[in-house]
């Protein structure tokens, strides 16, 4: 309370209006003084640093442009930089802070056994808070000082919004401002980062499958993809009334997305087996669909092997939003639910450096895994490097022989302090797959969101990648889904369909843009490839056009080796579409075992109303994912065509998944400028 009493009147104040000489030396003598405690400050493992001023600086920029209270960056940099500075020497001229050194600053994760520490003596409220007659230069650079839990973003708002623009009496053109803003923003120093957009969010480029010829590219090679991130990127953004970025849309991901009640395989010894249709393709007539399906043993729960699970959890600064951390921990909290008394589970958290917040515990000790995640409280910068490194050390220190060691990443997004390119992070987690450990990527919220990064950790650590946007999505995937993201039946899985050239002129495989593969690489053991979970399903779509289809686009060869055409009609390959391979790895073996698979004319159908329901499904979230993406195949199917095919084939929906796209495919439809 006397805290609040002392901002209030701290808010009303006027200074007089200082100079432009004065000002800049003020706001460079505090720089100074934040980086040199930065240098000197020692901070014991698994205790966040400080909050500095300049952190608060940038927790107040994202709550002033989330909240569009400022619509210019022009006026933003003119109002909130010469405002910080000023908050920030008000801070230390008045001591706001009321932190003891050596006491556990706001956000550090606590020793959860150890005795509380006392609680910072109260300010004892002055006569009278005078403003400084001008800002004058400190004869010493100003000492760093830690902010309350009770002096948060929304206050110092409060205060620049009520107080500090008419109290700094900033004068000059815009122009002249601007400059001196750009150099504290642009420094991106803890965090900080430019306010060009609400949203810093990075998401892999890569180019729509194009069509290939039969006669110069008969084979196709692609990894497997389980993930499901995309779907739910795209479905955060069109409810919240936007089409999502192109390049956010992975049709793949949307299509596997939804559970399929395919053929599985009988046992584990050929983990999964494949369901192949043919169909005319709604889309495209002279076109047809060749859709492979294929299902994961299903392996029983009480067949699971044991657990080994360290939750990795990111509790930077920039989780301190409802959909990030209160999130996150509403998710685990799931699936410690889920777990057997034979698991074991460790937490990890980094933010500033990496700490050990529980270790390996069985999980029948339910209380003392809730408690560790309860107690996790946001602060910090993001060393998830560092956080990757402790992690696995403790997995190891608990590994489990012939069961499941699996580090669980959970993060808002990218990783700022310490080796953060994707190539260093990638090599980081291929040494360490070597070892057995799996590694899952869970993303939560919006606003630095790195999905490519995501995506490249959980290829080169053998797991998979989800985004994670409410408590319903979190159930989906840690609870509904829990032994497919626990518990893998096979690694490296590659698919390869060659096309028969005496009956497929042109093909195109739809997504998988990011997951291709080179010819060669199919048979290449040293070739990382997608991972496979128990129950898990995963689809891929072609779009072939057969021989004499008035539609081909490519012209035949002339220079073509018509002396070796016959050999495509050799007596073993009569009435054959293509030829099916899948290439597997089981989890603990380092040689690949071989599927394959004739598709001949039995498997086509005929139309598409007599394909079975979650053929007919998949084709509908097919041609959702490639309008999202612009595809321009189809220009001419709208998204009410998608509606009504998606409609038809509805069927058995227990959770309410495909209800949900059909109301996501309306969104879409309303928000489409065409």
């Amino acid at each position: 309370m006397e805290m609040d009493k002392q901002l209030e009147t701290l808010s009303h104040l006027k200074a007089p209006a200082p100079t432009e000489d004065a000002r800049a030396r003020a706001i460079s003598a505090a720089l100074q003084s934040f980086d040199a405690a930065e240098k000197t400050t020692t901070l014991a493992q698994g205790i966040e640093e400080r909050p500095r001023p300049s952190s608060i600086l940038n927790r107040v920029w994202s709550t002033a442009m989330n909240r569009k209270f400022l619509t210019s960056s022009a006026i933003a940099t003119l109002l909130l930089v010469p405002a910080a500075g000023f908050v920030a020497i008000e801070l230390n001229r008045n001591n706001l802070s009321g932190v003891a050194t050596g006491e556990t600053p706001a956000g550090a994760v606590q020793d959860l056994t150890a005795k509380p520490l006392p609680k910072p003596a109260p300010i004892q409220p002055k006569a009278e808070i005078e403003a400084p007659a001008q800002y004058a230069e400190p004869a010493a650079p100003l000492a760093p000082q830690s902010i309350t839990s009770d002096f948060n973003a929304d206050q110092i708002s409060g205060l620049l919004k009520k107080g500090a623009p008419e109290a700094l009496g900033a004068k000059g053109s815009e122009s002249q401002a601007a400059p001196k803003a750009r150099s504290l923003v642009e420094m991106n120093h803890e965090g900080i980062t430019t306010p060009d957009s609400e949203d810093d969010e990075r998401f892999p480029e890569s180019q729509v499958s194009g069509v290939k010829s039969v006669a110069t590219e008969p084979v196709s090679t692609f990894s497997a993809d389980v993930d499901t991130a995309s779907y739910s990127f795209v479905r955060r953004a069109l409810m919240a009334g936007e089409l999502p970025p192109p390049a956010s849309v992975r049709t793949e991901e949307m299509i596997n997305y939804f559970p399929y009640d395919w053929a599985g395989a009988d046992t584990a010894d050929q983990p999964f087996k494949a369901t192949v249709t043919v169909v005319p393709t709604p889309w495209n007539k002279g076109t047809e669909l060749l859709h492979v399906a294929i299902k994961g043993y299903d392996l029983a729960p009480a067949k699971a092997p044991p657990a080994n699970l360290v939750f990795l959890i990111d509790v930077s600064g920039s989780m301190d939003e409802a959909d990030k951390l209160p999130l996150l921990k509403s998710a685990f909290r799931l699936l410690v639910d889920t777990l057997r008394p034979e698991d074991k589970v460790s937490i990890v958290t980094y933010a500033g450096n990496a700490g050990t917040v529980l270790e390996p515990t069985s999980a029948s000790d339910k209380e003392k895994i809730l408690a560790a995640i309860n107690g996790l409280q946001p602060g910090g910068s993001t060393a998830g490097a560092a956080g990757i490194e402790a992690a696995y050390d403790l997995a190891k220190s608990a590994f489990v022989k012939d069961g499941i060691n699996r580090v669980m990443l959970a993060t808002d997004g990218d990783f700022n302090v310490g080796p953060s390119s994707d190539d260093q992070l990638k090599a980081l987690i291929e040494n360490q797959r070597k070892t057995g450990i799996f590694l899952s990527v869970l993303g939560f919220g919006r606003g630095n969101l790195n999905d490519g990064l995501m995506q490249a950790l959980a290829q080169n650590g053998n797991g998979t990648a989800a985004y994670i946007d409410t408590l319903a999505e979190a159930e989906k995937t840690l609870v509904q889904e829990a032994s497919a993201a626990l518990f893998p039946i096979a690694k490296d899985v590659k698919f390869q369909m060659e096309f028969n050239p005496a009956r497929i002129a042109e093909y195109r495989l739809v997504g998988y843009e990011t997951r291709a593969l080179k010819r060669e690489d199919f048979n290449n053991d040293r070739v990382d490839a997608g991972d496979i979970g128990s129950g898990h399903s995963v689809t891929a779509i072609y779009e072939i056009t057969p021989k004499g289809s008035p539609v081909v686009l490519t012209d035949d060869l002339r220079y073509a080796d018509k002396k070796n055409a016959p050999l495509a009609q050799a007596p073993d390959s009569v009435g054959e579409l293509a030829f099916l391979k899948i290439r597997y790895k089981k989890p603990d073996e380092d040689k690949s075992a071989l599927i394959s698979l004739a598709i001949t004319d039995a498997n086509n159908v005929g139309s598409i109303d007599k394909a079975p329901v979650d053929v007919r499904f998949s084709t509908a979230v097919a041609a959702f994912g490639q309008k999202l993406r612009g595809d321009p195949a189809l220009t001419d199917f709208s998204y009410e065509a998608v509606t009504t095919l998606a409609e038809a084939a509805r069927g058995p929906d227990a959770f309410g998944y495909r209800a949900e796209f059909l109301r996501l495919v309306r969104l879409a439809s309303g928000l489409s400028p065409h």
